[in-house]
């Protein structure tokens, strides 16, 4: 059994995380709290395995609570705001629930800390396929190394030390420590970088508005002005005249 802790400064999301905790089995609530500062209290005292943790909590955030930790458990946060993905894969959570989410997505969660606890992964580089394989590349991503078809990548951004993978089959995008200039070596052709935090898949352009690609109805993508040439050029070759 995994010993896990709830932790949420709302009743009823708070109500919501248990009633999941107990529907798996692999599951042990050992306690539910409304703030940090009682949860660490319930740490100091108990053996905790996991913490599924709230972000936004008043006096100390799920976030600063987890950095001031000296030996944190396993860590799932849940929040209603994406743009913490990547903090959180920055202290090593295991996963991270967007509010509102369903019994699925909480079971992927756990099935993840399952993993984790059963067989921990041993430290290594983000590693990728050879040049020789066609349209495979690996990524880490969550404690897990993560097989990715190039040809699903839609557009790649870049975030500081980071990547976002956005995917054609995943609309939850793959989040991995790797460079831009890295992944471009690995990349066929038809990538073109149009901008220093965007890699595109050209053939998943729909319009080009003035200095925007428009890869959807609502993904447009800034075309920078060290890669505008460039661009331009590749534009050109595709251009149907009289």
């Amino acid at each position: 059994m995994i010993r896990v802790l709830a932790i949420d400064d709302e009743p009823l999301a708070l109500q919501q995380l248990t009633a999941y905790i107990q529907k798996i089995p692999f599951l042990s609530l050992e306690g539910q709290c409304q703030s940090a500062i009682e949860a660490k209290e319930i740490l100091n005292r108990e053996n905790i395995d996991a913490i599924f943790c709230d972000i936004n909590m008043p006096d100390l955030n799920g976030m600063e609570f987890v950095k001031s930790l000296a030996s944190p458990p396993l860590i799932v946060f849940t929040t209603a705001y994406s743009e913490y993905a990547v903090e959180g894969f920055q202290v090593n959570a295991v996963d991270y629930l967007l509010k509102p989410f369903g019994l699925d997505d909480f079971k992927r969660a756990a099935n993840r800390l399952q993993e984790r606890l059963s067989a921990p992964a041993a430290p290594v580089a983000v590693t990728l396929a050879d040049k020789d394989d066609d349209d495979t590349i690996f990524v880490k991503t969550d404690y897990r190394v993560v097989k990715v078809a190039i040809s699903d990548i839609r557009y790649i951004e870049g975030m500081s030390e980071y990547l976002k993978l956005h995917l054609k089959s995943d609309p939850k995008p793959l989040i991995t420590l790797l460079s831009m200039k890295k992944i471009e070596e690995f990349l066929p052709a038809y990538f073109m970088r149009i901008h220093r935090s965007y890699i595109i898949n050209l053939k998943e352009i729909q319009e080009v508005n003035k200095n925007r690609v428009i890869m959807d109805a609502d993904t447009y993508l800034p075309i920078g002005d060290n890669y505008k040439e460039a661009f331009n050029d590749y534009l050109n070759t595709k251009f149907l005249t009289k």
